[in-house]
């Protein structure tokens, strides 16, 4: 049996961090931050691709974790309704290869034009003895901006309500910590890893097509911890998540882990996305405007009751 703590990872360690942080500053926000502007909220976040890079290093595709850089950060920011105004990326090796840099950066730069922000700046490091040869860091940060009378945070949702689904592209850039302590057990083909290289998927265009005609309650963006962990940080306190395993179809990707690594089913949902990328939270009236998969009912309680 694989876990997401046996390959090196703490979920819990990171929960009592995030915890800790929150104590001794009240006003870090959840998937972002919000800064007060006049009768707008700059909104900011930033993240990486995690491990994730390894693969990249291991299948020389580096043209598209650019994307997932994008991708990380400008889904964090939208949920709470802000629209991408610009990005920066910060990029650390031990000698800068300029072919390698150069298809890492034309990635960010197809991320930012399909999430409509611009790039706007950066830093380069070259840290010798640092990084083995030939590898690199990376991460980044976004900027957005959304009227303070229009701020998405959760605070209305109410028993009753419908929790809604946005399908992902793949394992976008969460948990390839545990995906790598299964390859390291079996021969991966190249099929399998090029799926595996799969660009997390942008969501501002569709997010902010959805806003023009609905009322959206609360957005999560399905990263590490999976649904489990992630929707129940948008609900009001006294309030849970029904949710129905059997409202959407597994992709064979999820399959393959849970199968080869002998991977529990809870901490498949607990360390995955498993199909689902983003997470809305509507009316019932809302709901049945909206052509998208419904993955149960927000109910009294806390946390996620998992139905199939």
């Amino acid at each position: 049996m694989t876990t997401y703590h046996s390959a090196g990872v703490n979920i819990d360690a990171g929960n009592e961090f995030v915890k800790r942080l929150k104590a001794l500053c009240p006003d870090i926000g959840g998937f972002s931050g919000l800064y007060p502007l006049g009768d707008q909220y700059l909104v900011a976040g930033t993240d990486g691709v995690g491990t994730k890079l390894k693969l990249a290093f291991q299948t020389g595709i580096h043209d598209t974790i650019g994307i997932d850089l994008v991708a990380m950060c400008v889904n964090d920011i939208i949920t709470c309704g802000a629209k991408p105004l610009f990005f920066l990326d910060y990029f650390a090796t031990s000698q800068l290869d300029i072919d390698q840099a150069e298809s890492v950066m034309k990635g960010i730069l197809k991320g930012c034009k399909e999430a409509r922000c611009v790039l706007l700046g950066g830093e380069t490091a070259e840290m010798p003895g640092f990084y083995h040869p030939h590898e690199y860091d990376l991460s980044g940060f976004a900027v957005g901006v959304v009227d303070k009378d229009r701020v998405i945070d959760g605070a209305k949702i109410k028993p009753g309500d419908v929790v809604l689904g946005i399908p992902s592209s793949g394992v976008h850039s969460n948990g390839y910590s545990l995906i790598r302590k299964i390859l390291e057990k079996t021969k991966a083909s190249e099929k399998l890893l090029s799926e595996l290289m799969t660009p997390t998927r942008l969501y501002p265009k569709m997010i902010h097509q959805i806003l023009e005609k609905t009322k959206i309650l609360g957005m999560a963006h399905v990263t590490g911890g999976g649904i489990t962990e992630n929707l129940p940080r948008i609900l009001p306190e006294g309030c849970g998540a029904a949710i129905d395993k059997r409202a959407w179809e597994i992709p064979s990707i999820f399959q393959w882990i849970q199968e080869l690594g002998n991977v529990p089913e809870e901490e498949m949902y607990r360390t995955f996305n498993m199909g689902i990328g983003m997470i809305l939270v509507v009316t019932e009236q809302e709901a049945e405007a909206l052509d998208l998969m419904r993955l149960g009912t927000i109910s009294e309680g806390e946390g996620v009751i998992w139905a199939s």
